[in-house]
């Protein structure tokens, strides 16, 4: 399994570095999205890494079939204070681990 980062190229920037192949710097909205719905149906990806700027702009229907997505695991990530992985760990865990 792979991963793959999608975002500005100030984001995957560090992940290059890190040694990551996948990387995509989508120019829009419209490629984002079209990328993502790609992505989610590579047998070879296994972690799609999305800045969390990214994901707010995408049409809600596409963020919710992100969101269940196990194969890829879709992470969004970025600089805010985001409570989506929190909540994605208590509700499978059943525990709060940041209290």
């Amino acid at each position: 399994m792979e991963i793959a980062v999608v975002g500005q190229l100030e984001f995957t920037l560090g992940f290059q570095l890190a040694g990551v192949k996948n990387l995509y710097n989508p120019s829009d909205d419209e490629e984002l999205a079209e990328l993502l719905r790609d992505l989610l149906g590579q047998e070879e990806i296994g972690v799609v890494v999305v800045d969390n700027f990214d994901l707010v702009r995408l049409p809600e229907r596409l963020r919710v079939q992100l969101s269940e997505s196990v194969t890829p695991t879709v992470l969004g990530i970025g600089t805010e204070e985001d409570n989506t992985l929190r909540e994605s760990i208590k509700s499978a865990l059943g525990v709060d681990l940041w209290k």
